[in-house]
């Protein structure tokens, strides 16, 4: 094949990808209707859609993971949300200025008020339960990487939520295998790879922030903003006296109503916000997450090199693992997806319409994941790798005659391409 028509093959495939990409976005409402807690976003307690994987091609099979993993649902993650609502519905509760419907809210809240304050930022029955499933489905699907057992690494960052993740879905994998050895750990020498943004990371990295490229656009987009004056009404009466802004007051209502399924206090609030009007702002909010998971892509670079570094000791032989475990944040894996350029996030938009169709906010939900599944084949040295994520197929920025399944030297070499272009 001479190198125009190489270059022209190259082309079709990623407008394919890319057409391909747009096509999952844009089904993005028919998620939404079919799961309203998508439109959470990354409040969303993780999913489980039933996802069909394709086979390997003939030959090959499965034998490492590479994976980063968001925590599991965890209780809101700092204390001025409870303490804000305290204080607020109970001046409001003193004041007669609550609405039947918001003193039922308030009887509600004030009876688990003491569990919420103890349990600001932990992780919950839920966020355990998700790792455990999630590291079973893994097993289950990849199960010639475990079956001879083998060493894992399991790293975490240092916050408890996301050791606590790492321990389930450590314990799960030794259910289903007793002869996998992991290695568990959680302390500043391992940083770089899960959390290299954390201050106590001993390796400084600068790396520059970017906006996306609808910012400059923002304007176009015509959105609602009564949401926040609708939900006021049917708690309160009047305000008028009470504690904070009304912008303020109204988000911090959404923002415990989109979070109470991760602490198993779903139906807290009533009638007093549904999700259809949640779905009905999730486009608007969609575009703040991507501003916010676009901005600090390059300062997870730290993240991929050390996933193509310990995947090159895997498979030169330098280094005996079948997996390598990664529990971090949601302010980790959302601009690591984007870095990445899974499914097109990095494809930023000029139009904020658009923005749907590379991503949304829900694929950065609680125990969101990245999975790299490496095989070999039995005939041919090419390394084969397939991205999942959170346990679905997904397309990566690089041309393939195989997808889901890339060659790894052509992973590798675009990415650090991608890597050392930034300066």
């Amino acid at each position: 094949m001479d190198h125009q028509l190489k270059r022209t093959v190259f082309a079709l495939v990623m407008a394919l990808t890319t057409m391909m990409a747009w096509a999952q976005g844009g089904n993005a409402y028919d998620q939404l209707r079919e799961n309203p807690k998508k439109s959470y976003g990354n409040d969303c307690p993780y999913p489980f859609d039933n996802a069909q994987l394709t086979k390997a091609p003939r030959g090959y099979k499965p034998f490492y993971i590479s994976h980063y993993s968001r925590h599991g649902s965890r209780y809101y993650w700092n204390d001025q949300l409870y303490k804000e609502l305290d204080t607020l519905l109970t001046k409001a509760h003193d004041r007669h200025q609550l609405t039947a419907e918001g003193e039922a809210f308030y009887t509600k809240f004030m009876a688990a008020k003491q569990e919420l304050a103890t349990g600001v930022s932990e992780l919950t029955q839920l966020g355990w339960e998700q790792h455990q499933r999630i590291a079973r489905i893994m097993y289950n699907n990849f199960t010639d990487v475990f079956k001879k057992g083998g060493n894992v690494l399991a790293i975490a960052s240092l916050s408890g939520r996301c050791v606590l993740s790492m321990s389930a879905f450590c314990q799960e994998l030794v259910q289903c295998n007793p002869k996998i050895e992991i290695r568990e750990q959680s302390s500043r020498f391992t940083l770089d790879g899960v959390v290299p943004t954390d201050r106590q990371n001993p390796v400084k990295h600068r790396y520059p922030r970017v906006k996306p490229r609808f910012e400059k656009n923002r304007d176009r987009f015509k959105s609602d903003d009564t949401l926040r004056d609708r939900v006021i009404s049917r708690v309160f009466t009047s305000t008028e006296g009470l504690p904070g802004n009304l912008h303020h007051i109204g988000s911090n209502l959404i923002n415990l109503y989109t979070s109470l399924p991760n602490i198993g206090h779903e139906g807290m609030m009533g009638n007093i916000i549904t999700d259809d009007e949640i779905i009905n702002q999730w486009e608007q909010s969609n575009l703040g997450s991507y501003s916010w998971v676009f901005g600090p892509q390059y300062e997870m670079i730290p993240i991929l090199q050390d996933i193509i570094g310990k995947a090159d000791a895997v498979i030169s032989g330098n280094r005996q693992r079948v997996a390598d475990l990664r529990f971090g944040h949601d302010t980790c894996i959302g601009p690591l997806t984007v870095l990445m350029g899974i499914n097109g996030a990095d494809r930023d938009p000029e139009d904020p319409y658009e923005v749907k169709d590379c991503y949304q906010n829900w694929q950065t939900c609680k125990a969101s994941n990245i999975q790299l599944i490496f095989y070999k084949g039995k005939k041919s040295a090419d390394i084969l790798v397939k991205c999942l994520l959170n346990g679905k197929e997904a397309r990566l920025p690089m041309a393939t005659d195989c997808f889901p399944y890339y060659k790894w030297t052509d992973f590798r070499q675009f990415y650090e391409k991608r890597i050392s272009s930034v300066k």
